[in-house]
């Protein structure tokens, strides 16, 4: 599938696609994706959880803490965070976006998304980042810091039943750090 390149983004964003709140788009709009900025809900495991399992009702094993301005995310060694993105997205029914990390962020050994890079063509809400750090050190964020970058995608046709039209779109609209739904799966009851 073809990527839309900077002009294409600016003239979509002028049209249907929505990346709000976009501070800066001479600075966040690349050549070929749109940088997006870490937001300041963070998740991570509670220290005494020491498994989970897919049928297992995910909530409330993460602790939640909103980082103030001023302050920093730690991402420790073997850490894994769940972070929001700052922006919200609308990815029209023609469109599809891959989530990655900026090259800036990944040589300091931090990860923004463990697999769920894919957004759907329809999907609207913020991004979840799924932040671990490879490294040996810890590596501190800032909110508001640009971490990721949105590449958007032609599709060959609209999709027929978009992201939030179907039934199994548990993630549409979510804000702020959405934990694992996996457990509602229909395949997984």
């Amino acid at each position: 599938m073809p990527v839309l390149t900077d002009g294409d983004l600016k003239k979509r964003l002028e049209e249907d696609l929505t990346v709000e709140p976009l501070s800066d788009p001479e600075l966040q709009v690349q050549p070929s994706s749109i940088d997006l900025r870490l937001g300041r809900e963070v998740k991570r495991y509670n220290q005494d959880v020491t498994y989970v399992t897919p049928d297992l009702n995910i909530g409330g094993v993460m602790n939640e803490r909103i980082v103030e301005p001023g302050e920093v995310i730690p991402v420790h060694p073997d850490d894994f965070l769940l972070v929001p993105t700052l922006e919200w997205v609308e990815i029209p029914d023609d469109l599809q976006a891959q989530v990655t990390g900026r090259s800036s962020i990944g040589r300091l050994g931090i990860e923004v998304h463990s697999t769920a890079g894919l957004i759907d063509p329809g999907y609207e809400g913020q991004i979840v980042l799924e932040i671990s750090n490879n490294a040996n050190v810890t590596v501190e964020l800032k909110p508001n810091m640009r971490v990721a970058q949105l590449v958007i995608h032609d599709t060959t046709t609209p999709a027929e039943l978009p992201y939030g039209k179907r039934d199994d779109s548990k993630y549409q609209r979510q804000t702020g750090a959405q934990e694992s739904l996996v457990d509602i799966d229909p395949d997984n009851e």
